[in-house]
């Protein structure tokens, strides 16, 4: 006798849960109840369709309702909202979208697939406000490029600066529109830390992108086509993308009982079970738990969503199966620049009081001689002790995604810092070098392990300078063109030893050069030879993200 499974809610939890219960069995009724139009579309694809680099709207839909009952005999039910979970009978209540009749299903088990809805802020005027979107789904896709289209808008607003954010700013940027994207936190990209993410917002600007941080709106006016900022000023524009976060789709969760945790997502167990075990849920709704640290979080991406459904679904046919977190893993394309991380980011490790090491390098995507190369910047956080990987982040024209994800699998597969060194990576100069990125990461972590040498972060130079330590660049004097640490004394790499004579032996020194590399030779000359010396880790090009163009040029 089969059982009649329930799921709530399609996409990518929901839709996953839905084929692979199916593989499972034959014999289960298996119910899909979704209220919107479409069962199964390419969410993350939505930002580029309206920009036009997705040019066909039907490349949106993976599946169609009829795809699905075809191919997997499923009933799928759109336009159909579950508005209650009666759990002590086994009943689910729906109401038809179109008509507005209600009817119930009674059910063995429930896969809740909700997701995530757009957070709305509570803005004067913003009700009355006739050119706000939001982007979720396919209907929201199609009013706002049909705004773009029969409009003609001069100036778009996009107020939130992750990844939906910069997604819709480069989009809109393509389709011709002056834009401008604001946030109240100091940073783009928060998955980021803030010199990394600094790179990407110097990238957006070059790409006529205007970007205010640490500004908001404080009301709508004229029907949102003039917003007052927190700062005091008008901003003239004639649409605007709201793109603060999302909040999960808790209301049926809490309505039949279900227990909330974090930011009210609904809590389950590594079984992905509810409080009540016959009731399961996945996606962008649910919590999860970090997985180097354990503690509780969101992450709303697709892959967790898919995987999620998958492992639902298996359990609920009786394997054993445990999800043990995520890392959240991701990357965006912004203009020519992708950016990617997986894991903490050094602000994550300070909130948790943690014990970690920072190190930045640049290298190429690949082989220097080859035609094409491009610098990447990498970050990698680690334990100083033990060598476990916390999280990455790499910016770069090409070959970020690539690095972030063997570090992703490098974390998964519990390798230390050390390991990054001996994984063997595939080469050719069109690729990568002899030592890829990861290798490369790898080998500077394990210097600093050794006790090699010592490193100083870019934050910190400023400070060791005022409180009295020397700061050396040992690059060549044509790089000092570009602007160099403010008071730094020069000598290059290659008179290091012949002018040691001039380096004071009762200061501690910092050595610095373009991107590292230089200064850890220098910084291993001047420690054998009695000094006390740190290298400034990822070097003057670390450094200079974050520090004023005066201040660097004076």
């Amino acid at each position: 006798m089969g059982r009649t499974i329930i799921i709530i809610g399609g996409v990518a939890g929901g839709a996953s849960a839905a084929a692979r219960l199916r593989r499972w069995s034959e014999e289960d009724e298996i119910i899909l109840f979704e209220r919107g139009e479409h069962v199964s579309f390419a969410n993350c694809g939505l930002p580029y369709y309206i920009g036009g680099t997705i040019q066909a709207r039907e490349k949106l839909f993976l599946q169609t309702p009829q795809g699905i009952r075809d191919r997997f005999n499923i009933d799928v039910r759109v336009q159909k909202e579950v508005i209650q979970i009666d759990r002590e009978h086994k009943l689910v209540h729906y109401r038809d979208m179109i008509t507005g009749v209600t009817d119930e299903q009674p059910y063995d088990i429930v896969v809740l697939s909700p997701g995530a809805k757009p957070m709305i802020p509570d803005i004067p005027g913003l009700y009355e406000a006739t050119n706000v979107f939001t982007l979720r789904n396919i209907h929201d896709t199609d009013l706002i490029k049909a705004y773009v289209d029969e409009r003609h808008p001069k100036h778009a607003t996009v107020i939130g600066a992750g990844f939906v954010g910069l997604e819709m700013a480069e989009n809109l940027r393509e389709r011709g529109l002056a834009v401008t994207i604001m946030d109240k936190g100091q940073q783009l990209l928060n998955p980021l830390d803030p010199e990394m993410a600094k790179l990407v917002e110097q990238h957006v600007k070059l790409n006529g992108v205007e970007v205010r941080l640490e500004e908001g709106v404080a009301a709508f006016e004229e029907q949102g086509t003039q917003l007052r900022l927190t700062s005091g000023e008008m901003l003239q524009t004639d649409l605007v993308i709201l793109a603060i976060g999302v909040v999960p789709e808790n209301e049926l969760a809490k309505q039949c009982g279900l227990e909330l945790g974090f930011r009210g997502a609904i809590q389950v167990n590594a079984q992905l079970q509810t409080s009540d075990p016959s009731i399961y849920a996945v996606g962008d709704a649910i919590q999860v738990k970090d997985r180097n640290h354990g503690f509780a979080t969101m992450v709303s991406l697709a892959w967790g969503a898919n995987r999620q459904g998958r492992l639902a679904a298996d359990h609920i046919n009786g394997q054993a199966i445990s999800y043990d977190g995520a890392l959240g893993t991701s990357v965006i394309k912004t203009f020519a620049l992708t950016a990617a991380s997986t894991g903490n980011n050094e602000k994550t490790l300070q909130r948790l009081a943690v014990p970690y090491q920072a190190i930045h390098i640049h290298p190429g995507s690949h082989a220097g001689y080859y035609p094409g190369a491009s610098p990447i910047s990498m970050k990698l956080l680690f334990h100083p002790e033990t060598g476990m990987i916390y999280g990455a982040q790499a910016v770069g024209a090409d070959g970020a995604d690539k690095r972030i994800d063997v570090i992703a699998t490098a974390i998964r597969g519990h390798l230390n810092v050390r390991e990054l060194a001996d994984i063997e990576l595939a080469y050719a100069p069109p690729y990568s070098s002899a030592k890829d990125p990861v290798n490369m990461a790898g080998y500077v972590a394990a210097n600093i392990m050794d006790g090699l040498v010592q490193t100083i972060q870019w934050h910190e130079v400023d400070d060791f300078h005022r409180n009295g330590g020397l700061v050396i660049d040992v690059r060549d004097a044509v790089e000092l063109q570009g602007g160099t640490i403010p008071d730094s004394m020069h000598i290059p790499l290659a008179e290091i030893r012949e002018r040691m004579s001039e380096i004071p032996r009762d200061l501690e020194i910092a050595v610095s050069c373009q991107v590292g590399l230089r200064g850890y030779l220098a910084a291993r000359i001047l420690t054998q030879s009695g000094y006390r010396v740190r290298n400034v880790d990822g070097g003057y090009k670390t450094y200079s993200v974050m520090a004023k163009r005066d201040h660097l040029l004076k």
